[in-house]
Order: C-alpha cells, then sequence, then structure tokens
C-alpha cells in the first residue's frame, strides 16, 4: 500500500502538494496525519471540490504501508503515527519538501527536497516537466498552496519557479477568485483578540546592531494561523525581524519571520525543533512554559544573530590604483588586465577620482587615446568609512549607478566595494552557499567537524597552530585549493597549500620559528615552503594575481586580495577557502560557486578566456575530470575546442606540456584520460602523426593489464608507470618520429636518448625471441634472462604488453617472478682457489655457471664446483 502525507496542521502547502503528488503516485492513499488549520477546514466544509477523497489514519493498517510519501515535511515528530513507521525504517520513504534538508531527522530514499517558495511549487515542476495535464480544480488547489506559502507570492523567500508554475496552474484554469476567497479570509473574533495582546506586548532590541522584535501571548483555547498574524504585525510595524511566541495549553509555538541575512530565522528555531527558511520559520515546544521558552529565545538570539556587517566586512584590498595622468589607452589596458569595472584615480596619497572602463570604452570611440583620464573622471564620488553600514552603501550604489565606492580612513584607501562585493553579501556566498539556490549551507562547526574526522590528529592541530600565528601577526591565514576540493569530496589530500592575506614569507618564518621548523623562501613569488622535522611539508603563498602578457606565457604575478587571488585558479572546483584564524576556524569562502559544482560534479573554468591564457590547463581540465569522475561544463568543453582549432597549444612550451602530459599518464586509469584527448583533438599537439587507433588502444588496455599484474607483484623494483603509457602512447611512431616527439616535449637530452635507445633495445632483443618462438623453437631459461636482463623495467612492460605472442608475455612473466635476481652460489675467492685467474675468464665462467643454474643443471654449490673443474679440465 502507498500512502501520501503531511504534517499535523496542515495548511493549503500540504494540500495541494498532496494533490500534486498523487498525479505522480496516483495508486496512493490521501491520509492526513492529524488536524488541519481552521482555514483548510473552513474550506473542506464548503464542499467545494468533492473529487477529493482522504482516508482517515484510524481506518489504515499501518503494518500493510510499503511506500510512504511525505510532503512539506521532514520531521517525524510532526507526522503523529507515519512519524514512528517512517522513523522505523520499515517503509520505502519519499519526501517532497520545500524546507532545508537540515530541518528533519527523517531520511529519504526519493523525492526531491529543495529551497524554493512552497512544496507545491517543487511538485508543479515535476509535472510540468513530465507533461501531466491537471484539471481546473486540481489547478486551484495548486495554486491555493503556492499562494499561502509565499504570501501571495510577495515573500522574499519566493522564487521565479512559483511564479513559473502559477502562471502554468491559471493557464489550466485555476480559478483565482476561489482562492482570493479562501486565503484573504477575515481575521476570527479569537485572532483579533490575540493579535491586540501581542501588539500590547510587542517590543524592539537593538542586538549587535540588528533590530530583533518579540511578541508573546498566552491564551486558554487554541487560536489557528498565527503565521497570519505574523506577516500582519510585520507589515504594520515595518519590522526587520519578528518572532512571536504564545502559549497555548499545553504547547508554545513560535513563528519568525526575518527580512535581513544577519538573522536565520530557520536556523535559530532549529535548536527549539523547528525549522523552516532563513526568512521564514515556525516551532512547537512542549514541556516548557511560555517564560521558559522566552528566556531560552533570547539566549539563543545572542548566540546567533550575526552583527550588521559594515563596510570593512566585505571590502577588496589591496586596491589596484591608476594615477591622473594616466592616458585613456593605459587605462584601458589596466582595466582588462585586472578584470576590473572601475578603479579609483590616486595622487599623493589620496583619491581624487574614479574611472570606469564604460568611460574608456566610450572615449576610445571618440578617439582620446593620449588624453589623461584626469580629464574624464568621476570626480564627484561617495566615500566610505570602514564602519559605514552595507545597507547605507547599497543605496548609494543602486541609486546612484555606482560601480565602485572607495572605502578610505584619515584619507588613506584601504579598500574598494564593488556591486560584486554586494552582491556576494546578499547572497551570503562567504559561506558555501549555491548560488542557484540549491544548495546547503555548511557551518564553520560542520567543517571543523569535517576536518576531525578526515584528518589525523596532528594534521588538525597544524591547522590551527597556522591559524594562531596569523592570529599574532594580525594576517587573514587560509587552508585553500585541492586540500579544501578533496576535504569536501571525502578524498583523501594531504598537500596543504595556505594563503595569507599580507607577507607570507614573514607568517612562514614566524611559524618556523615557534614550532622547530626551517624554511624555503621564494623571495620573487612571495611563496615559501614550511619543512617540519619529521619532512612533511606546508607551501605558503601570499595572496596574489597573475596576469599573461600573451597566451601560453608564463604569468605576471603581483600582490592582491584574497578573492582575486582565488580567481587566477584554473577552475571553480579549486577556488574554495577556509579560514584558519581562531575568530573564524573552519569558515567557508567561495566566491566563485565551487561548491555548486562540487555537487554537480563538474569542472568550470572561471572566464572565457582561460584556455587562452594558460592553455595547459586544458589538460587539467581532462585530468581533473578523470580522476573525479566528474563531466567537464559543455560551455568549457566548447572553450577547449576553440583552443584547439585556433592552435593557442602550439605555443604552449614542452617542458610544460610534457608535465601536464605525465600527470595525466600517472592518474590511476590513464587511458580514460588519453581517450579524452584524443576526442578533443589534442594528441596532435604531442606529434602530428599520434592517433588513437583501435589497434594502439588494444596495446594502452594490455599496458594497464600489464602494469597491475607487475604492481600486484610487489617486486620493490621502481619505475616509472607513465613511461610505459607514453612507449605505447608512441608505438605508431617512427624511431625518428619519437625523437622529434621527444624534442617537441623538452625532455632533456640525456633521457631523450636513452629513451630512444631503450625503445630500439627493446625491438632487436625482444624480436628474435619473439620470433623464435612463433617457430616452435624451445628458449631455454638462460636465453631469457640474458636477453632481458639489460633492459629497464619499463620497456619489459611495454614490450610484455605489446606483443600479441602469449609466449613472450610467459617468457617476460617468468623473467620477473623467477630469472631476475638469480645468482651463482660461487664466488669470486671460491673461482680463485679452484684455479681460475682474475680477469675476463671470471665473468665467462660465471655465466656459464648461471646459466646452468637457471636451466636447473645445477642446485648447488657443489654442482657449480663439479660443473668449473669439467670446465676447467
Amino acid at each position: 500500500m502507498e500512502v501520501i502525507t503531511t504534517h499535523v496542521n496542515a495548511d493549503f502547502d500540504c494540500v495541494g502538494s498532496m494533490v500534486a503528488a498523487k498525479m505522480l503516485y496516483p495508486d496512493a492513499l490521501l491520509v492526513f496525519s492529524g488536524a488541519q488549520e481552521k482555514g483548510v477546514r473552513d474550506f473542506f466544509q464548503k464542499g467545494l471540490h468533492p473529487e477529493l477523497s482522504f482516508a482517515r489514519i484510524k481506518d489504515i493498517d499501518l503494518s500493510t504501508i510499503t511506500r510512504l510519501i511525505v510532503v512539506d515535511c521532514q520531521h517525524s515528530s510532526r507526522l503523529a503515527k507515519f512519524g514512528e513507521l517512517a522513523k522505523a525504517g520499515g517503509v520505502e520513504l519519499h519526501i517532497y519538501d520545500h524546507h532545508p534538508t537540515s530541518s528533519g531527522d527523517l531520511n529519504a530514499v526519493g523525492g526531491v527536497i529543495r529551497p524554493c517558495g512552497s512544496t507545491t511549487t517543487i511538485l508543479g515542476t515535476i509535472l510540468m516537466e513530465r507533461g501531466i495535464e491537471v484539471t481546473s480544480s486540481q489547478a486551484t488547489l495548486m495554486m491555493l498552496g503556492i499562494h499561502e506559502d509565499t504570501g501571495n507570492l510577495t515573500f522574499p523567500s519566493t522564487t521565479a519557479e512559483d511564479y513559473a508554475v502559477a502562471s502554468w496552474l491559471l493557464e489550466r484554469g485555476a480559478q483565482l477568485n476561489e482562492v482570493a476567497d479562501s486565503i484573504g479570509r477575515e481575521l476570527t473574533a479569537e485572532q483579533v483578540s490575540l493579535l491586540n495582546t501581542l501588539l500590547t506586548s510587542l517590543k524592539t532590541s537593538s542586538l549587535k546592531g540588528v533590530d530583533v522584535s518579540v511578541a508573546h501571548a498566552s491564551v486558554d483555547r487554541y487560536v489557528g494561523d498565527i503565521a497570519q498574524l505574523a506577516h500582519m504585525i510585520r507589515d504594520m510595524e515595518n519590522l526587520q525581524v519578528l518572532f512571536l511566541v504564545v502559549g497555548m495549553q499545553d504547547r508554545v509555538f513560535v513563528i519568525a519571520r526575518s527580512r535581513i541575512p544577519e538573522v536565520r530565522v530557520g536556523e535559530i528555531l532549529k535548536e527549539f525543533g523547528g525549522g523552516g527558511h532563513a526568512t521564514a520559520a515556525s516551532a512547537t515546544v512542549r514541556g516548557l512554559t511560555l517564560i521558559q521558552v522566552l528566556e531560552q529565545l533570547e539566549t539563543v538570539l545572542r548566540k546567533r544573530v550575526d552583527p550588521i556587517r559594515v563596510a570593512r566586512n566585505i571590502m577588496s584590498s589591496p586596491v589596484k590604483t591608476l594615477p591622473p595622468d594616466c592616458t585613456i589607452e593605459q587605462a584601458r589596458e589596466r582595466l582588462v588586465r585586472y578584470n576590473v569595472s572601475a578603479m579609483p584615480v590616486v595622487s599623493g596619497g589620496e583619491v581624487v577620482g574614479i574611472i570606469s572602463r564604460k568611460t574608456v570604452e566610450k572615449a576610445l570611440y571618440h578617439n582620446l587615446n593620449g588624453v589623461p583620464i584626469s580629464d574624464y573622471m568621476h570626480s564627484e564620488f561617495y566615500v566610505a568609512a570602514p564602519d559605514t553600514p552595507i545597507s547605507e552603501i547599497q543605496n548609494y550604489m543602486v541609486g546612484g549607478d555606482s560601480r565602485l565606492v572607495p572605502v578610505l580612513s584619515d584619507k588613506k584607501l584601504l579598500g574598494v566595494i564593488t556591486r560584486t562585493d554586494l552582491l556576494r553579501y546578499s547572497l551570503g556566498s562567504e559561506a558555501i552557499y549555491d548560488l542557484s539556490r540549491d544548495a546547503i549551507q555548511v557551518k564553520n562547526r560542520e567543517v571543523e567537524a569535517l576536518m576531525r574526522k578526515a584528518l589525523p590528529k596532528r594534521s588538525v592541530q597544524i591547522l590551527h597552530d597556522l591559524g594562531n600565528t596569523g592570529d599574532i601577526l594580525d594576517l587573514a591565514v587560509y587552508a585553500v585549493g585541492g586540500f579544501v576540493r578533496d576535504l569536501l569530496l571525502g578524498q583523501e589530500n594531504a598537500d596543504v597549500d595556505v594563503t595569507v592575506d599580507g607577507d607570507g614569507i614573514l607568517f612562514a618564518e614566524t611559524f618556523a620559528a615557534s614550532h622547530g621548523c626551517r624554511v624555503k623562501s621564494h623571495e620573487k613569488f612571495g611563496t615559501a615552503v614550511i619543512v617540519f622535522p619529521d619532512g612533511f611539508k606546508i607551501d605558503v603563498a601570499s595572496t596574489r594575481l597573475e596576469y599573461y602578457v600573451s597566451p601560453g606565457a608564463l604569468p605576471t604575478v603581483e600582490r592582491s586580495s584574497l578573492k582575486m587571488d582565488l580567481y587566477r585558479r584554473d577552475f571553480t572546483v579549486n577556488t574554495l577557502a577556509i579560514s584558519l584564524n581562531a575568530p573564524s576556524f573552519g569558515k567557508l569562502i567561495d566566491y566563485f560557486g565551487a561548491y555548486r559544482d562540487l555537487q554537480a560534479k563538474v569542472i568550470r573554468v572561471l572566464h572565457n578566456l582561460s584556455f587562452v591564457e594558460d592553455p595547459t590547463r586544458v589538460f587539467r581540465a581532462i585530468r581533473f575530470e578523470q580522476r573525479l569522475g566528474f563531466k567537464i561544463a559543455k560551455h568549457t568543453e566548447d572553450l577547449i575546442k576553440t583552443a584547439v582549432k585556433m592552435d593557442f597549444l602550439v605555443k604552449l612550451g614542452g617542458r610544460r606540456l610534457l608535465s601536464e602530459l605525465v600527470q595525466i599518464l600517472k592518474e590511476k586509469e590513464p587511458i580514460n584520460g588519453i581517450c579524452r584527448m584524443a576526442s578533443l583533438g589534442l594528441l596532435r599537439f604531442i606529434h602530428p602523426g599520434l592517433e588513437l587507433t583501435p589497434e594502439l588502444q588494444g596495446t594502452l588496455e594490455e599496458v594497464r593489464y600489464v602494469v597491475s599484474w607487475f604492481d600486484l607483484l610487489y617486486l620493490e623494483r621502481p619505475y616509472e608507470r607513465w613511461a610505459v603509457y607514453f612507449l605505447a602512447l608512441c608505438e605508431r611512431l617512427t624511431q625518428e618520429q619519437f625523437l622529434d616527439t621527444c624534442t617537441r616535449l623538452a625532455v632533456s637530452e640525456h633521457y631523450r636518448e636513452r629513451l630512444a635507445e631503450m625503445r630500439r633495445q627493446g625491438d632487436e632483443l625482444v624480436g628474435p625471441m619473439e620470433r623464435k618462438l612463433a617457430r616452435g623453437e624451445q628458449v631455454e631459461n638462460s636465453e631469457i634472462y640474458f636477453t632481458l636482463r639489460g633492459l629497464p623495467v619499463e620497456i619489459l612492460l611495454y614490450q610484455m604488453a605489446k606483443s600479441g605472442s602469449s609466449e613472450v608475455k610467459r617468457c617476460i612473466s617468468l623473467y620477473f617472478t623467477k630469472l631476475h635476481g638469480t645468482r651463482p652460489l660461487l664466488k669470486g675467492e671460491d673461482l680463485k682457489q679452484l684455479g681460475v685467474k682474475p680477469g675476463p675468464l671470471f665473468r665467462e665462467v660465471l655465466d656459464v655457471v648461471l646459466s646452468a643454474r637457471l636451466n636447473g643443471k645445477v642446485s648447488s654449490k657443489e654442482d657449480e664446483t663439479a660443473l668449473v673443474r669439467n670446465l676447467l679440465s
């Protein structure tokens, strides 16, 4: 049996969601888990939709339920008997809900949970996508759910998706007059009385610069739809944050609404066993009095409310500036180089104006290339102080169409605030946050818990110590890059990269001095390596940016802010940072939607010229795609194809190309990377003659099998695994073409000649043995040994994979497993005692003895001694 249900005190969003779910699960019964809100009860008493059929929970045999579909709820305590059933795990549980996934204790195997204005919207979207038509009656019931939970599409939690589904329902006959009659109902006498009591008790206090309003009341009987009163009070009094605390009979109801990001009411009411959105939430508290709940609420608010943010909290620093005598042409070059829309103009240490890219482009259109920017800069501009509230700056930038606000202290430029800074602040993207609103926010304490779970205790302590050193020096310190990415993905990565917003070398030296480490520093790049006594290393860098003078050139490095430091990286998934300073330890910073891409499992570049500036990123995209099991985003793949078509990779230095190729061939499954390179047309940049044919792919598959087999032998014979794949990749190239390839890749002359010689020797030595075996002739162990003993492991494995003869494979396998390392028991002193004079004869005699041992003709030292005596006689 399948059952569709929702939480007790069901509202119209519950009803609309249940109606929509019934169309997805046509065989399921509709069953309320408990009572309904008064508005819903009154609606059903009108008898407007007689086709709706609800079963009663007391008529249901719970033991026969195999699948439970829950809408608008994730918490077992709000589902009455169905909650016990869902918590026990004996049924297949599907959940559809628009509250955050952290708002409940149930784990579903199906359904959809993501933020939007109403749960009805989520189910309505599914119906739209699947092309399932709805009747006018069904459309009206669903429209009721959307309008109630979005405040007639006006609440801050309302999304474009809510409007889209509402439009779709209207086209299918939803009756808005019925919606208005049901939702726009007048207050009852009990509600009017409660509203008056709440308004009388309403008190607004300033907490960390935030105005928080609390109203409370106690009534003898149950009064429904307190949420409607919360909206009325908030709008009547124009409140930023409102908490209604109402005691009714044996429980206390808490309703919360917030219009500002500093107060996320869903998280606050989670402390009371409730939940909801950042802007709207509720909780039902049992076992506490009204006074106890009010006292606990004050404690939680003091802990949970974020302080009002000011300019210094979001400004970008250090700032790139221009002098007044800079020409329009020079200004454009600088604006493009640093990818900014505006820059302050500074003279004598003071900001005298602001020049925007828009102004520069227009000036260039009018052929004013050589005119100084002082003639056309904005000389009247708004200035913020470090403590200026962000709301004030936001009002100016939106109303005045300004792109940049300088932040000054005693006329000294400390930083700037851009429109992008304001947008990120409003979206809360300093924590992990999905810009498409599908992601879950991750709190500092959760990231720290993840560290303690995934990292050794020593590593966690080192991260704390790094942050403490930053606190001493008043420097912001962050763990960045692949370490953070792999931590979130649950993958092991012991390579810790640290970025310091300031002097990274000073930071490294200070840390090393207090922790018994040594430091290797590179003044030119502002980087250092902290080396611990046991050899453990941490890379430290100052925050910096990079720009490229020409495609494929090495970057020019300059000091910059953390945001610009992360922006210079290759892909979004590598732009996450974790704060290590004590006050904010574990805070995740995501400027570029990295967490969104980690969830979606895509590799995405940060800007469209990424592969033009650094073509090696093409190979890194493939490497990360294969290593992480991700997919290169479509637009990013299109940019790769453009870079290939424009031959930007031809300008790439051979050494850099070799480095990226080796990294791909070192991956766990390099064949996937090679196939991806071939599909994108990249093999020709290694050598024009390289092509992934079915024969070559077969050889590569044999290499995979051979190296896996060799690694399982645990022979402790070191070899370069990537070189075996490289030799196989170049299988079809002539010796001359192979040398050309090594030259193109800037392989050192010594190693290039060695590789070519190994390749030639392998063919010359193994080839005759292969032909002999093909003729059915016997090949003794000694012949195998003396044929193969001079060849490196890489060539032997390559020849083993390359050969189509199972007998050749057997011979090489025998050499590795039994013959290699075989030695005569007789030593040089033994030969002297037997009368053998030192010289070339020594080697000849020992080789004869070794051949006899390999072929099983001698097995002891006495046998070898007898053999030598026979030879000498």
